[in-house]
């Protein structure tokens, strides 16, 4: 047996498993999930400002708790459930960004564009847009997969401004914050 199947084995022995959960449970693990996928997210942005300080430390531990912050959280999801076939998890995927992009961010548009905040309209317009394309990704991820198939090994393409996300090369100008090419990270 390698050694990374035995590290495997020994990791899945000691992960929670999911179970059948008492609402309060449910709610409480939940509100826990959030807590902690947030928490993951900040301290990672912590990190990137320490390190442009000039405090490498102080960003390797702020990456280090992030990381430990998301352990939390997955062994959260796992408990209540959370994780499912990958066309199931597509499809929670797409009725999240369905939430987002058909209620969630629109309602949130127009409190910050009452409000006079034209930084957060900017913020979520460029969620918005962008949650947008994810919808369609995930439509067309979860039609391969139910037909027992892959995507197309292609680049994925996210603007670092904006979240821009596109399956192919980077345009040379974001549709959406018009930031460059190089402006983009690929997956």
């Amino acid at each position: 047996m390698s050694d990374t199947i035995a590290r495997d084995e020994a990791l899945e022995k000691r992960l929670p498993k999911p179970e059948e959960l008492n609402p309060m449970t449910r709610e409480s693990l939940a509100a826990a999930f959030a807590g902690e996928s947030q928490a993951a997210e900040k301290y990672l942005v912590w990190a990137e400002q320490a390190e442009a300080e000039g405090y490498p430390n102080v960003g390797k531990l702020f990456r280090a708790i992030s990381f430990a912050e998301s352990r939390h959280a997955r062994n959260h999801l796992r408990v209540m459930g959370g994780i499912k076939s990958t066309a199931e998890n597509l499809l929670a995927a797409f009725e999240g960004e369905s939430f987002e992009v058909d209620e969630m961010y629109p309602a949130y548009h127009e409190i910050a564009k009452l409000q006079g905040n034209n930084q957060a309209v900017r913020s979520i317009n460029y969620a918005l847009k962008s949650e947008a394309d994810h919808k369609g990704q995930y439509t067309g991820a979860r039609e391969a997969v139910m037909a027992g198939k892959d995507i197309d090994d292609a680049p994925v393409n996210v603007c670092l401004a904006c979240g821009h996300t596109i399956i192919g090369d980077a345009p040379e100008k974001c549709p959406y914050c018009g930031a460059t090419a190089e402006l983009y990270k690929t997956f």
